[in-house]
């Protein structure tokens, strides 16, 4: 029998509705069930049920118990619930960001959390980890379905006010307002330069978010200056779109801290898994920007989806000749790899972001997959 996720209360609300018998092998998900506790203790068809986190009152929980369900609480070390049904944004990650700085806010901790050795064996707490970041991707499967989504993906490193973060923005921006959903890694950088130009698109509110963010250009110098530069530019945007801009970071990099710019943010525990999914969503192409050795990884993580494809996958398009044929010679092998797969169709090299944006936006013109 295929369980019933309920993840809502509405949803709850329909399956009370339901004869008896419907609620059996059902996985209650992040749900506070102290608000539907009398309407739950009139029934008994709870075998095989699974409660994931949320909130319960001991007699309801008994109650479950006695008539077959299993119970999972989150670890009340964890500043993050670990059977959350949906992405993050923002004022969730950052919350008391501008009272009590950045050390603070639930992204800081989750991140020490994770770190902490008493944790690094600890079973439940592998658990913990591994529920949270299947429902990360069990929600992100569900934000982005149906969309075109293209990755941009670029260095941690570039500062805001240069010249290479305005391009960043505006090739976001230009996307966004084609109509493709903007991915990026999440982070600072080229990452939250996409990001932000895909929320706010080509318009006057980028240019003047833009000057303000160059006030603070590098998160290494002071998260919480940077951060909050971000948020005060943030708050003033409320997109009627909420499916432009998306962000996928990591707590592995404890040093990056994940941008605002996201209409969601997707955090993983485990990058291996958050590349892949990344990696793995963008169905109508990648624009890779200047960066390092991460960005050098997300190059052949994708080359090898692409290299072992049947048939040609969409494009991948690196922008900066130098810096891709002499800086980080990549494109050289890239070719060798393309000559002997279907991989040869996906490889563009160009030197301008209009030039990756004609790619990328002819490639989201076509059916989705």
């Amino acid at each position: 029998m295929n369980p019933h996720e309920v993840e809502t209360l509405p949803a709850l609300d329909r399956l009370l509705e339901q004869p008896v018998g419907h609620f059996h092998h059902a996985r209650l998900q992040g749900l506070d069930l102290t608000t539907r506790e009398s309407d739950l203790l009139r029934r008994n068809d709870f075998e095989g049920v699974v409660v994931l986190g949320g909130v319960i009152g001991p007699k309801l929980e008994e109650h479950l118990r006695r008539h077959g369900a299993v119970i999972f609480h989150d670890d009340p070390s964890l500043p993050v619930s670990s059977f959350r049904p949906a992405l993050y944004d923002y004022t969730e990650l950052y919350e008391g960001l501008l009272a009590r700085g950045y050390e603070n806010t639930p992204d800081a901790r989750a991140y020490h959390w994770s770190r902490d050795a008493r944790s690094a064996h600890d079973a439940y707490a592998t658990l913990q980890r591994a529920m949270h970041d299947d429902g990360i991707t069990d929600a992100l499967q569900e934000w982005v379905h149906g969309r075109h989504v293209v990755g941009v993906m670029g260095g941690h490193a570039l500062r805001r006010g240069t010249p290479e973060f305005e391009d960043a923005a505006r090739l976001g921006a230009r996307l966004a307002d084609a109509g493709v959903t903007v991915v990026t890694g999440g982070g600072p950088g080229a990452m939250e330069a996409a990001n932000l130009g895909a929320l706010l698109g080509d318009s006057k509110e980028l240019q003047q978010a833009l000057i303000d963010l160059a006030d603070e250009p590098d998160f290494a110098q002071s998260i919480d200056g940077w951060a909050s530069t971000a948020w005060k530019v943030r708050e003033r945007h409320v997109p009627t779109d909420t499916h432009r801009s998306l962000g996928v970071p990591t707590w592995f990099y404890g040093h990056e801290p994940p941008n605002l710019f996201g209409s969601a943010i997707a955090k993983y525990f485990s990058n291996a898994l958050r590349e892949d999914i990344l990696l793995a969503i963008c169905n109508a192409g990648i624009v890779v920007l200047a960066g390092a050795a991460g960005t050098v990884q997300e190059i052949f993580q994708v080359t090898t989806r692409l290299y072992y494809g049947t048939e040609p996958g969409p494009p991948l398009v690196l922008v900066g000749r130098e810096q891709w044929t002499r800086t980080i010679p990549v494109w050289p092998a890239l070719q060798a790899l393309g000559a002997k797969s279907p991989l040869g169709d996906s490889l563009h090299l160009v030197d301008t972001i209009d030039e990756a944006q004609a790619i990328l936006l002819d490639q989201a013109r076509s059916p989705r997959t």
